[in-house]
């Protein structure tokens, strides 16, 4: 969010990786997962004219979904016989041919493979070895994962000395003569995704300029069991590349305790490399509005995923539960007066082109868009609607209570609990600031309101981005209700007369 992973990409700071930190994309998420994490705030349902106008048809969506079992039995064969789709891989074309006949076969109108270049980055071969000398030497391999988009070590592999660092303010303290040759080793401890991943993100090319030979990053979780976790990384092009792997928790804490007894060396080999641009493509579906069909409601995920586990939560259940909320609306024969339009997105994880090559396409006719819902943080327990994209969500923008938006927005956050006083039997009945994703960043940047679904999000920073995101993960009930949610909210938004508010968002490099 994703990411990264939008890795809200990181998933959500998946911006970095065109440039531009555009938004925070879900309120709190730089410290979720933390222990430390405040409470996020969320509003209530609250019924009004809209509860009273969809009550009938919105009860008929959430009765159906709850027995309906196309999506997860969609979901049960994309992660079992289509499996891992990283960019650029035949995997994730067999992935996008079967969305777009999945498509098809639901009935839905206008399907279409947008065209879009990717990336190939290929892993190869991994290993490294943690060393120590003299009584009880310590010679033990690492539980690793190279990042997303390293280079490699030179075909011997590299052995360095580690240079433990917490930070990124102790790395700045650090002179260039005291990590020129060394492995750098990142273990800030965890606190929180988002705050976590930066180190991922950005900490190759800092230590990279300072001289360091390779760099090691804790994995971007809070949960220990020997389970490195990739994501990707974004080399600055006036730094050194040099070859970045996430190891284990476990390991990071063992290698900080062994540096205080004294010298530590670290053996690293990584075929990691890129190859050509590979050609792959959006996947687009739609109900055609019945009165507006110009205006659109967009909803999706990303159907890439990272070369380990099978993309269940990260984003298979995203791209099945948004298919499985529209084939809802159309098997129940609504038709809402705009478009509900179905994205599956490429290259989230490590390029976010699907996105960008979206919004190209869309181009001024981007004032029809009513509103932009991504599912990209799992199906776990759902609690409600995030609404975002606005400049108080920026990271470390002040908090700004709905009471003092301007009235446009609390008419839309009134609406949105209007709307969620439709869900209370399925307990997704809540409101909050922030929400959207990486794949929408663009639509959003130009004013398009973003939504996303918001979910306890108890273990999808445990599974994502590693071998255990597998189907097993992905609860039925659980995913029904994320996209009766999903359904729902969309058929509504599609069919009120009136839209939500959005803002234009400062790109900031």
């Amino acid at each position: 969010m994703v990411r990264e992973k939008g890795d809200l990409c990181m998933k959500y700071f998946a911006a970095a990786l065109t440039g531009a930190a555009l938004l925070f994309a879900q309120s709190g998420l730089s410290q979720m997962g933390s222990p430390d994490a405040p409470a996020q705030p969320t509003m209530p349902a609250v019924a009004g004219p809209l509860a009273a106008k969809y009550k009938a048809d919105a009860d008929r969506i959430l009765q159906a979904a709850a027995t309906d079992e196309d999506g997860y039995v969609a979901l049960t064969y994309l992660c079992d016989h289509v499996g891992k789709r990283l960019s650029g891989t035949p995997q994730l074309n067999t992935a996008v041919e079967w969305g777009a006949e999945l498509m098809r076969k639901a009935g839905l109108q206008n399907v279409m493979v947008q065209p879009v270049m990717v990336p190939r980055w290929v892993r190869g071969s991994e290993s490294g070895t943690m060393m120590t000398d003299g009584v009880g030497a310590v010679n033990r391999p690492l539980h690793m994962l190279g990042l997303g988009m390293s280079v490699g070590t030179p075909v011997e592999g590299i052995t360095a000395e580690v240079v433990f660092v917490p930070s990124f303010r102790a790395l700045d303290a650090m002179t260039p003569e005291q990590v020129k040759g060394k492995i750098v080793v990142f273990n800030p401890g965890w606190h929180g995704y988002g705050v976590n991943t930066q180190y991922r993100t950005y900490g190759p090319s800092r230590a990279g300029a300072k001289g360091a030979a390779a760099v090691l990053v804790r994995s971007a979780t809070g949960l220990a069991m020997q389970i490195p976790h990739t994501g990707t990384l974004v080399y600055d092009a006036k730094a050194p590349k040099v070859p970045a792997a996430a190891i284990s928790v476990e390991d990071a804490l063992m290698i900080e305790r062994l540096c205080k007894e004294g010298p530590v060396r670290v053996h690293l080999q990584m075929e990691a490399h890129m190859e050509a641009d590979v050609q792959a493509g959006n996947v687009i579906g739609e109900i055609v509005g019945s009165e507006q069909p110009e205006q659109v409601v967009v909803m999706g995920g990303h159907i890439d995923s990272w070369d380990v586990g099978q993309g269940a939560q990260d984003d298979g259940s995203g791209i099945m539960a948004t298919y499985e909320a529209v084939s809802l609306i159309h098997k129940l024969g609504l038709k809402p007066k705009r478009t509900i339009r179905l994205v599956f997105w490429v290259n989230e994880e490590n390029g976010d082109r699907g996105g960008i090559a979206y919004r190209k396409m869309v181009g001024d006719k981007i004032g029809d868009y009513v509103a932009a819902i991504e599912m990209d943080e799992g199906a776990e327990k759902p609690l409600g609607m995030g609404y975002g994209g606005f400049e108080s969500m920026m990271p470390g923008a002040k908090a700004v209570q709905v009471s003092q938006m301007p009235a446009e927005d609390q008419r839309s956050f009134a609406a949105l609990q209007d709307i969620a006083s439709l869900m209370g039997s399925i307990g997704t009945d809540t409101v909050s600031q922030g929400g959207g994703g990486s794949d929408i960043e663009p639509l959003v940047a130009d004013g398009v309101p973003s939504l996303s679904p918001r979910t306890t999000a108890a273990h999808y920073f445990d599974w994502h981005h590693t071998e255990a995101d597998t189907l097993d993960k992905v609860d039925p009930v659980e995913f029904n209700k994320n996209a009766a949610m999903l359904a729902v909210e969309a058929y509504v938004l599609a069919d009120m007369d009136g839209r939500l508010a959005g803002h234009k968002v400062t790109m900031r490099e």
